[in-house]
């Protein structure tokens, strides 16, 4: 008989973030953010454990509202701006096998603050890892501007100049180049999925993850972000958005 794979969640939502306050817990809809992607935890089909990494009590509890486990807290050095994903990972990874022997087989790493995520999407890219056809696999969104034409400021002689944030080897400022002439770039969407192996490196990826495409995504960190997802909810346009996502996998 065929094992039955152990599919582990983990959604980190610690307290602190200073652009956007307590923004894991604030209200989007009847909902708080993080109600959204434990939502599509549960609808997908393959995860069969979720679990919430925070370091507060309070936040604790809503995750829990929302029907995931939050069998410890996070410690507080894991909990700061500064502090790296793959940590508290790596912590609530080992900690869960210390305290129950348990050790899941494929672990994703979903975001509160993309809260229109699609469950088949996430079972999409569980698939490219449980078909061993790639040890990770991440969803990702096309670029609407492209990095080659990103720009940072400079000083000279008592002066701000704009530069290419790339050097020599980016575009100038007033290049007349269109995103259409780059080979197309692509960000990070709310899923990474990995084997648990691929932990003893010091990434949540392989060297060649797989990849599922969506076409478009609400990334919330600002309160402009916050207030157009609040908008479409209202609107009831958050349907729309999840309709039509155009998947495409590797």
């Amino acid at each position: 008989m065929k094992k039955k794979l152990k599919i582990l969640g983990i959604i980190g939502i610690r307290s602190g973030s200073k652009e956007l306050k307590n923004k894991n817990i604030l209200k989007l809809g009847n909902k708080h953010l993080v109600g959204w992607i434990i939502g599509a935890a549960k609808k997908s089909s393959l995860i069969n454990r979720i679990v919430v990494s925070t370091d507060d009590t309070k936040y604790s509890n809503i995750g829990k509202k929302y029907g995931a486990e939050v069998p410890f807290l996070r410690p507080k050095i894991l909990a700061k701006d500064e502090s790296k994903e793959i940590d508290f990972i790596k912590y609530t990874i080992e900690k869960l096998k210390k305290k129950e022997g348990y050790k899941p087989d494929i672990i994703l790493r979903l975001l509160a603050t993309c809260p229109f995520q699609k469950s088949t999407d996430i079972d999409n890219a569980i698939r490219l890892v449980i078909n061993n056809k790639y040890d990770s696999a991440v969803i990702v969104s096309k670029a609407k501007e492209h990095p080659m034409k990103a720009l940072k400021i400079t000083s000279k002689n008592k002066k701000n100049y704009l530069v290419s944030y790339f050097g020599n080897k980016g575009t100038d400022v007033g290049s007349r180049y269109n995103r259409q002439d780059f080979v197309p770039a692509y960000f990070r969407a709310n899923v990474i999925v990995f084997k648990n192996s691929v932990l003893k490196k010091k990434s949540l990826t392989s060297n060649m993850p797989g990849f599922i495409i969506i076409k478009n995504k609400v990334d919330i960190d600002t309160r402009d972000d916050l207030e157009y997802a609040r908008f479409l909810v209202s609107k009831k346009k958050f349907w729309f958005i999840k309709s039509n996502f155009k998947t495409i996998k590797c």
